[in-house]
């Protein structure tokens, strides 16, 4: 599901091996994600090597997602005896959406089936985008599948937070939950969350994921207070 809500502009199949491109915009959309068994285990280098060569003619660096269902088993291992560095470990956390409390945002709250330009420019100046990172997340979001709903939440007209919802399969994935840095510590984040998490369960959606750096402490406490909990971990190798 993390995959497809949060799509790569190329992919190149090496042998069981998804290699996602994006134009070096975010590492989800521009790493292997290691999906099947090697057959014969001393073949382990030569995939690895027929990556690197994919991501250096794209001009970009090689970086892996490790998860506990990365295939084979000794692929971390591996990687770090090739000296591939070990970059933002981060969980995937879920809650039900039973039992969901109500969002109170007195204000203005927007829910829309594609991202406007606004939306776009809200997300890219609250998160530091450069251009070029703005014009590939336009791109990659424009993809039709999964269902997505671009949110924005207003204070005196005024945009002060935006998040995106994707709904696959009675699972919402939580993607883009960015605060104006003018309004963090108000509760907005709170309040734009259970905006979306009300709208996917009325949508059919019983459950919730997202994803989180584990040393972005506000972030996680905040998920914690909303009741998510972690399901699995995963991290980034990437090559030095």
């Amino acid at each position: 599901m993390t995959l497809n809500a949060w799509p790569a502009l190329r992919h190149v199949h090496v042998d069981g091996w998804l290699v996602r491109l994006s134009e070096g915009y975010t590492k989800r959309s521009n790493s292997v994600q290691a999906l099947r068994e090697i057959p014969d285990p001393s073949d382990i280098q030569d995939r690895i090597a027929a990556c690197e060569r994919v991501y250096a003619e794209a001009g970009l660096p090689t970086i892996f997602k490790l998860t506990p269902f990365s295939r084979p088993a000794s692929l971390d291992s591996v990687l770090e005896q090739l000296g591939y560095a070990v970059v933002e470990p981060s969980h995937v956390l879920v809650r039900s959406l039973a039992r969901l409390p109500p969002s109170s945002w007195p204000g203005e709250a927007t829910g829309r089936s594609a991202a406007s330009d606004e939306w776009l420019e809200h997300v890219a100046a609250w998160n530091s985008y450069s251009d070029k990172s703005l014009a590939t997340a336009r791109k990659l979001l424009a993809e039709p599948y999964p269902s997505k709903r671009f949110f924005a939440l207003y204070r005196g007209g005024e945009a002060v937070a935006c998040g995106m919802g994707a709904v696959e399969r009675g699972y919402v994935g939580l993607y883009d939950i960015v605060t104006n840095p003018d309004c963090r510590n108000q509760g907005v984040g709170e309040q734009l969350l259970l905006h979306i998490l009300n709208w996917a369960r009325t949508s059919g959606a019983h459950s919730a994921y997202l994803q989180v750096v584990r040393k972005n402490a506000p972030a996680n406490r905040l998920y914690a207070k909303l009741g998510f909990e972690p399901l699995y971990s995963y991290w980034y190798r990437v090559q030095t």
